[in-house]
């Protein structure tokens, strides 16, 4: 009879410790989700969004809570906050405008392009990263008093 072949040391550490491989790879996946459901709604990096502000005249639509937009915003940004997103006055009538949906890192934002879209906006992005991508790539942030 044959014996099997020696198990090498990677594959002893790997079947050691699947259980600790495999909880890596879920929680990074958790991090990453935001950011790969940003993309998948229209994600736009910060450069982008400048892009889409200054050459096609994109409305910036900031969905934190009023206490988050005065503490520092995409400078122009209009607040309309996530809860009263549905039926909200500062929204453009012109439904084949762009906008460009920010929140602090992405995650309401992506849930906000989703109502935007029901509501008929045609051409909704997400800033992927939020407000911190945006300051991390070095563009203006006002605050409001």
């Amino acid at each position: 009879m044959s014996r099997p072949p020696p198990v090498t040391p990677r594959v002893k550490f790997l079947l050691d410790n699947w259980y600790w491989i495999v909880t890596a790879l879920v929680s990074g996946g958790a991090l990453m989700w935001p950011q790969l459901r940003a993309r998948g709604a229209g994600g736009v990096s910060p450069q982008e969004a400048v892009q889409l502000i200054n050459r096609e005249k994109a409305v910036v639509i900031d969905v934190c809570e009023p206490a988050e937009f005065a503490a520092g915003h995409v400078g122009g940004s209009r607040n309309v906050p996530l809860g009263s997103l549905e039926g909200a006055k500062g929204l453009p009538s012109n439904k084949s405008q762009p906008l460009v949906v920010v929140c602090a890192r992405g995650a309401r934002a992506g849930r906000a392009a989703s109502q935007l879209t029901k509501a008929g906006h045609q051409r909704v992005h997400v800033l992927s990263g939020g407000l911190a991508a945006w300051r991390e790539a070095g563009l203006p942030v006002e605050k409001s008093a």
